[in-house]
């Protein structure tokens, strides 16, 4: 009944993943896709983000648990809508802006779409409907009030938040990137079950995947005064990874080869 559908998302997932190895490796077409000043930092980070939102969409298409959209589409309602309103203004201030405006229209298209699947996900159910772990729970909590910290900073565009130099744009669209995955982590908290939370661990670690030897290299050159910033978000990938890794690949209790039927442990 759904086949046409996880295949659409299969076909995203591997779309996005693709537009992350653009970003990654700096291909001098980026601007047709992100028509805001660039740094070679920042195109990683824009990297991650679009691993971090493919790797969960690939997921959903391949595993058939549709449910998982609801927290997806909450995410990038928040993140496309967001982005949509604040380029929208852009442009008014500034008319002769026509990517900037081609731009807030792609991403309220992009929002609509989300705002659809929301509606139509919410009343689904997961197939996989064991509890989420203790361990996973928290930091799923821990990781919405950095993200909302940070997000809202970006937002004000107050200064030193990121390990590198960003300007006001970069700063508010990088906000609105880190308040809508605030929102996809409080889904995994308020519906606390396995179907859900591997989207979001699945998410994270491409994020860490991606970012991890780029923010490790970085150290050589930061700034001293973003330094505490580096090793701040340095400790969470690592963090993160570690946690995905674990709960992912390892315990035996919620692993992608282990049943359904498996109870799953509260213990880290």
């Amino acid at each position: 009944m759904h086949r046409p559908l996880r295949a659409l998302l299969v076909v995203l997932g591997a779309a996005g993943l693709l537009a992350a190895v653009v970003f990654f490796l700096q291909m001098p077409w980026i601007g047709s896709i992100w028509p805001w000043p660039t740094s070679r930092l920042s195109n990683i980070f824009l990297s991650s983000i679009l691993a971090a939102a493919s790797a969960p969409v690939l997921w959903i298409g391949l595993s058939g648990e549709l449910a998982a959209i609801t927290g997806g589409a909450l995410n990038f309602l928040a993140t496309y809508g967001g982005m949509a309103i604040y380029a929208a203004g852009v442009y008014l201030s500034d008319t002769s802006r026509g990517p900037v405006l081609l731009f807030a229209v792609v991403c309220a298209f992009f929002a609509a779409v989300c705002l659809t699947l929301l509606l139509w996900a919410r009343r689904l159910v997961f197939h996989d409907n064991r509890p989420t772990p203790r361990a996973v729970r928290i930091s799923f909590a821990v990781f919405i009030v950095v993200l909302l910290l940070a997000g809202g900073s970006l937002v004000l565009k107050r200064s030193n938040i990121f390990p590198w130099p960003l300007g006001p744009e970069q700063s508010v669209l990088y906000g609105w990137i880190f308040l809508g995955a605030a929102l996809y982590f409080t889904y995994g908290v308020v519906k606390p079950v396995w179907g859900n939370a591997v989207g979001q661990l699945l998410g994270f670690l491409a994020y860490d995947l991606v970012l991890i030897i780029p923010f490790l290299r970085h150290f050589a050159t930061v700034k001293p005064e973003l330094r505490i910033n580096l090793t701040v978000y340095t400790a969470v990938l690592i963090y993160s990874g570690l946690l995905a890794i674990w709960f992912l690949f390892v315990n035996r209790s919620t692993r992608f080869t282990s049943g359904k039927s498996e109870a799953v442990s509260d213990a880290p």
